[in-house]
């Protein structure tokens, strides 16, 4: 069995004209007239053109196992590996990304201030307990009442318009005013407590991060915000207000980017070169 299959290998190899291929013929079947009747076996049909040649069904089965020669490229197209590269490619999360949300120079450390960034509504306060601005969720978890149009208290708290729940920095609830001091000390519970963003100052401006995960809570140790060391260069003049504008930053950046609009659009109002007229 062993030469009749050895024989027929080597008469289909000579045949074939697949001299670029690595062929390993393994048989899987026998018919029971092999044993018979040995005779030479030629199991591929050369086709004109073809790669890959066909097995009759009415002839001996085989497994055909082919390796491309290194002479034959296995490169991949560029547009391919470009793909490849952009698959490869962490996506750009926005939330996971420091904002400016106002410069420190318009916020009044006596009150709440409302913000309203990347679609988030959040409340800028002053914490004088632990000297630092803070960014909470601008709703409170009692009945989501706007903190923002709080107060601070005596004790430097965030407390709630609406039942006068009041908060630290943290965001825990300190005291809930109808509850009763012998009774369940309701202000501990989880829920009761606010959402915090992590937040920091740099360039004069408060920047926060837009994720309330307790996760986040120490990023600024890992990656701080756009530093632009220009603004706090004395050598420099600068000048920094904040503006809310109805209308998202592609149309703004759009806009800064087109100067000639200026003495016409501002006219009166920004100092900048008459056109000569003609």
């Amino acid at each position: 069995i062993s030469e009749t299959f050895v024989t027929s290998t080597m008469e289909a190899l000579s045949a074939s004209s697949l001299s670029s291929f690595n062929i390993t013929l393994i048989s899987t079947k026998f018919p029971r007239t092999q044993f018979e009747r040995p005779k030479s076996i030629h199991p591929f049909n050369i086709r004109p053109n073809s790669s890959i040649s066909s097995i009759p069904r009415d002839k001996v089965k085989f497994k055909l196992f082919t390796a491309i020669s290194s002479t034959v490229s296995t490169d991949q197209p560029p547009e391919q590996e470009i793909e490849i590269h952009h698959r490869q490619q962490e996506k750009f999360n926005w939330f996971s990304q420091w904002y400016p949300i106002m410069p420190v120079c318009d916020l009044d450390k006596r009150v709440p201030h409302a913000k309203k960034v990347m679609g988030l509504d959040v409340v800028v306060w002053w914490d004088r307990n632990e000297s630092a601005w803070k960014v909470f969720d601008d709703a409170c978890p009692h009945r989501l009442a706007p903190l923002s149009e709080g107060r601070i208290d005596q004790w430097g708290r965030l407390q709630c318009v609406y039942h006068g729940w009041c908060f630290n920095g943290s965001g825990d609830c300190k005291f809930i005013p109808q509850a009763p001091p012998d009774g369940p000390q309701f202000h501990t519970f989880k829920k009761a407590c606010v959402a915090i963003y992590p937040s920091t100052v740099q360039n004069d401006i408060v920047w926060f991060w837009p994720n309330t995960d307790p996760q986040y809570k120490d990023v600024v140790m890992k990656k701080k915000p756009p530093y632009i060391p220009e603004l706090d260069d004395p050598s420099y003049t600068k000048s920094i207000g904040n503006r809310d504008i109805p209308y998202g930053y592609e149309i703004l950046i759009e806009n800064l980017m087109d100067p000639a609009h200026v003495p016409y659009a501002h006219y009166g109002i920004m100092r900048a070169p008459q056109p000569k007229n003609r």
